[in-house]
């Protein structure tokens, strides 16, 4: 766990360790030559369930114990970085923040995993084609641009995101939940989506 330390003399985050005794460090600031010890908290392992879309794992995050952890924190594992989106106390119950060392387990999402997306294209008749296309997480999508999927050429016109519903600009994978648009068959698609058919344990 890479640690971040400050000199609380001059704030300069040129720091070194010059000795280190358990979780105890003596730290030297390169900037103005103040030397201090701080302690390290004390680290606890929280079960942490990571999903991968349809597939979860168990593993667990080495946190500092008192610490307040929120939904929508990154935390990482020796393999993953995840964003935590439940937090479980004794007793089944699910809160959105909690202190490391009560808590029971948490849940996550991986953001090593490629983003899969639900895909809604309207076409003549009322009738709805729905694909789950996988994306890198930080590719971006906009409401206007042509796309293509499994045949069909498509403008979006609607990016729903975890937070609102779009009807205008852009969203980056990691926060889209589905994209919707009409059908344009003789349209030129800006790119292809793949499509999405199970998890793949070699997608990174």
């Amino acid at each position: 766990m890479e640690e971040y330390f400050v000199c609380p003399e001059c704030g300069s985050d040129d720091v070194e360790v010059i000795k280190e005794r358990g979780r105890e460090l003596t730290l030297r600031c390169n900037e103005c030559g103040n030397v201090w010890i701080i302690t390290l908290p004390k680290l606890v392992k929280v079960p942490l369930i990571v999903s991968k879309h349809e597939r979860s794992f168990k593993t667990f995050a080495e946190l500092p114990e008192g610490e307040e952890i929120r939904v929508g924190d990154i935390v990482e594992t020796e393999e993953d970085e995840v964003r935590i989106t439940g937090i479980e106390l004794e007793g089944d119950r699910r809160v959105e923040k909690a202190e490391i060392g009560k808590i029971k387990t948490l849940w996550g999402e991986s953001l090593t995993y490629p983003k899969v997306i639900k895909v809604s294209i309207y076409v003549p008749g009322g009738v709805t084609q729905a694909f789950k296309v996988k994306v890198p997480r930080d590719e971006e999508f906009v409401v206007g641009e042509v796309l293509e999927v499994g045949g069909y050429t498509f403008k979006v016109e609607k990016i729903k995101t975890e937070r609102k519903m779009l009807r205008h600009g852009k969203a980056k994978a990691t926060e889209i939940i589905s994209l919707m648009g009409h059908n344009i068959p003789r349209a030129r698609a800006r790119r292809s989506l793949e499509i999405y058919r199970g998890y793949d344990k070699e997608s990174r």
